[in-house]
This record gives C-alpha cells, sequence and structure tokens, in this order.
C-alpha cells in the first residue's frame, strides 16, 4: 500500500512541484492551502508522514504543529519556510519536527528527507511491537483509571499474594493476570488459564486436580490437572464465581495447604503455585445466595483489583482502536486502515456493553467489511452511528427525560441491557441474578426489543 503524504502549503506552485516529484517517487500526496484545510485533511485521512510550511494564512505554522502534536503524537513531520532562521529551525525540532528544510527546496533533499522520516517511524512501530512482545501483554490507555490499575498490578505483580480481579465480561481481566504473571519471579513458569464457566460441574475437579487411572468410567490413564501443570507459576481461574461449591472447597485447601488429591486417589500432591481469579460477578451476593464459600472468598480477596468497564474511560477508545488496526493490518493482509474523525468520535460515544471485546470485534468487521482505506461514519452499525451525542457521557439519558414513564422505560432498557452483557445474554442467569422470574424476564426484553440466549 502507497505511503501517503500531506502537504500544507499557502503557494499552489510548491504544492503541485511536491505532489509531482513525490507521486513520481511512489507516494500518495494529499494538499492543503490553509491550517484548517489541512487539519481536516490530517484527521480524516491519517496520512504516514506531514510536510508543514511555517506562514500560513491563517495560523502559524508551528502553532499548528503544537496542535498536532497533541492529537498525532507518532506523525512524523518535516517543516519548510521561505523565511527561516537557526531560532525557528531549533523551536520546531523541540516541537517535534522530524527534520526543518529551508526554501527554496532543494527537490534531492526533500525526497531523502522523506524517506528517511518514514524509514524512521517504521523503526519506532517495530520496536514498540518488539517491546510489546518481550514484556507481554498490557492494559491499552492512557485514562487515569486504567493507569491507576497498572500502577496496582505493577505493585502486587512483585509478590505471591493471591489476587482477586473483578470487571465486567470483556474488559481485560485475563490480560491484567497475564500481566502480573510476567512481572512476577514467577515469569519464567508456566501461566495456566481455567475458564471454569466453559467447563461442565461434573468435570471441573479432574480439570483441575487431575485423577487416577480407573478414577471413572474411561479413566485408562492418570492425567495430570491444572494445578499440577501450572506448578511453579502461576494458575488463572477465570470466571470462578461459576465453580461448583464441591470445586470450592478443593481450590480453599490448596491455598490453605499447597496441596490436593487427584480424582480417585489418595496421594497428597504438594505444588508452589500462584493463584489469580477473575469473575464478574457479585461475589458477595452470590456468597448471600448460597452459592459462594465465604472463606473461600476472604482467601482469594487477598488483593483486589477491580478492571473499569470501557464507557468509564472513553478516552482509550482511540488508542484501543488504533492498536487493533495495527494488529489487523500485520496479520490479515488487508492493508492498514484508518478511522475517520467521524467514526471515531461515533465511537467515544457509544457505551460498548461488550467494553474491549466489542471494540476489537467491531474493528475487526470494519476493517474486513469497509470498502476504502479510511472507515466512515456510515460504515458503523446503525445502533453505534446513532449514538445520541446530547447525552454528556457520564449522565444518564433518564435523568434528562421529564416523563415518568418514558424515563423508567429508558432505565429498564439500559439496565437490561447490561446486564444481559454481564450474563453473555444467558436470561436464565440474568432472571436468577435480579431477582425476577425468567418468564416474565422473557416478556419485558421481547417488549423492549432486546434479545438473549435461551
Amino acid at each position: 500500500m502507497k505511503k501517503k503524504i500531506l502537504v500544507i502549503d499557502d503557494e499552489e506552485s510548491i504544492l503541485e512541484s511536491l505532489a509531482d516529484i513525490l507521486t513520481d517517487e511512489g507516494y500518495q500526496v494529499l494538499t492543503a492551502l490553509t491550517a484548517k484545510e489541512g487539519l481536516t485533511k490530517l484527521l480524516k485521512e491519517g496520512p504516514d508522514l506531514l510536510i508543514l510550511d511555517v506562514w500560513l494564512p491563517d495560523e502559524d505554522g508551528l502553532k499548528l504543529l503544537q496542535k498536532i502534536r497533541e492529537k498525532e503524537r507518532n506523525l512524523p513531520v518535516i517543516v519548510i519556510s521561505g523565511h527561516g532562521t537557526v531560532e525557528m529551525a531549533v523551536k520546531a525540532i523541540k516541537l517535534g519536527a522530524f527534520d526543518f528544510l529551508e526554501k527554496p527546496l532543494s527537490y534531492d533533499r526533500v525526497v531523502v528527507t522523506v524517506a528517511n522520516a518514514l524509514r524512521f517511524r517504521a523503526l519506532e512501530e517495530e520496536n514498540i511491537r518488539l517491546k510489546a512482545r518481550l514484556t507481554g501483554p498490557g492494559l491499552t490507555g492512557q485514562s487515569p483509571s486504567i493507569e491507576r490499575v497498572r500502577e496496582e498490578i505493577a505493585r502486587v505483580a512483585a509478590t505471591d499474594a493471591t489476587v482477586l480481579i473483578t470487571g465486567e465480561s470483556g474488559v481485560g481481566k485475563e490480560v491484567a493476570a497475564r500481566m502480573i504473571h510476567h512481572l512476577s519471579r514467577r515469569k519464567s513458569g508456566p501461566f495456566v488459564a481455567v475458564n471454569c464457566a466453559a467447563i461442565p460441574e461434573e468435570l471441573i475437579e479432574s480439570e483441575l486436580f487431575g485423577y487416577e487411572r480407573g478414577a471413572f468410567t474411561g479413566a485408562q490413564t492418570p492425567k495430570k490437572g491444572k494445578f499440577d501443570l501450572a506448578d511453579g507459576g502461576t494458575i488463572f481461574l477465570d470466571e470462578i464465581g461459576d465453580m461448583s461449591l464441591s470445586a470450592q472447597a478443593k481450590v480453599l485447601r490448596v491455598l490453605q495447604e499447597k496441596c490436593f488429591e487427584r480424582v480417585g486417589g489418595t496421594k497428597t500432591i504438594r505444588v508452589d503455585v500462584r493463584v489469580i481469579a477473575a469473575t464478574n460477578k457479585d461475589l458477595l451476593k452470590e456468597i448471600q445466595a448460597g452459592r459462594f464459600r465465604e472463606d473461600l472468598f476472604f482467601r482469594l480477596n487477598v488483593i483486589p483489583i477491580r478492571i473499569p468497564p470501557l464507557r468509564e474511560r472513553p478516552e482509550d477508545i482511540p488508542l484501543l482502536a488504533e492498536t487493533f488496526l495495527e494488529e489487523l493490518a500485520r496479520h490479515s493482509g488487508l492493508g492498514r486502515k484508518r478511522l475517520s474523525q467521524e467514526a471515531l468520535e461515533a465511537l467515544m460515544k457509544y457505551d460498548f456493553p461488550g467494553n474491549v471485546r466489542e471494540l476489537k470485534n467491531l474493528i475487526e468487521r470494519l476493517v474486513i467489511m469497509s470498502r476504502g482505506e479510511t472507515i466512515e461514519l456510515e460504515d458503523l452499525p446503525p445502533e453505534i452511528r446513532t449514538a445520541s451525542p446530547s447525552t454528556p457521557r457520564g449522565e444518564e439519558p433518564w435523568f434528562a427525560c421529564n416523563d415518568f414513564k418514558k424515563a423508567r422505560s429508558l432505565f429498564e432498557k439500559e439496565f437490561l441491557k447490561r446486564k444481559l452483557a454481564e450474563y453473555k445474554g444467558n436470561i436464565t442467569q440474568t432472571a436468577e441474578a435480579i431477582g425476577l422470574e425468567r418468564s416474565y424476564l422473557h416478556r419485558k426484553l421481547k417488549s423492549l426489543g432486546l434479545t438473549g440466549d435461551n
């Protein structure tokens, strides 16, 4: 795919000359005569490099550079000027320009500088990718809430304390668990993830603790369990709120005594395992309902870490979206696509009940289905395109409504929508969690235009 270069200059002759030369060099060239036009094209088209004149009719080029740096930290910028001074060049470099060229331009030098700037950016991106592979997975974002989570992870990772990670489905609980493991002294040991909700109740104990030959029909040879496999490392018990009470009792014993017995066995097996658990359920309510052991909760809840839902940190959506676009460009073969400013703003207004997982799936769908290099507003699903900009994020829409019945309907719909997402569309589990009869909830969902799985 051709690299895209944006040139902002108030002289049409300069724009035409640069466009001709850079096009001959195999680049796609966009041009703008004013700062306003240039900034609009930059945000919409997402160029790989910017050539920026200092003297523009509507704004000082260096002030525009400051604005651009706030939005596009990694975009290489070559500043040009017909009235350049040493002070101006120094200021441009301090503001993040890759280079400063004086007019009249040496077009050979322009071509070399452009190639160097793009090569430098490619090296920076490769360095970021290599660093990500070396340092392991991370929670993407720059919001204060996600920064706090990263700080908590860094502090707890140095210890062997048991950690309970809470948060809605799709927020990145396993990512956080892997971060803790990678930053710990156990990083050279195994990281074994167990989805407790995906294993049938009758198999959970044999999966966790293994079994001996003859323990049950079909057990012809002994098998190690997940705790065995995690010896010397970390075991991650995801969705532990779905674990049976009998399995909970055995997990409690492992936490207390660092040992267990395989199903059908009598031999005590000792292991050195760090336990990290995660759940999207309110375990205190599960304890009250008799579905979760209180003593296990206190053993797990030594260090609680809550991962905030995406709707509480919308400022992280642009960075997450860029990360997913970059990943897809590397692995899908579909090329590097970009989000228009209008599409990005719409994403930031949407609540994403499925959180980061929903955003990742959406970006993948948009990359596959959108026709152009830029994903436009009209490419987004209707429910995201029409997300109301009039309601400030954080303010619930029913408070802005003056009609009681309409406000109640808005609240019911949003409440049930979020609860359905929390319980992965399972109507039976949702009804049980919120204290409604399943048949009543089914009728209510149908009347509100919501759906779930049986």
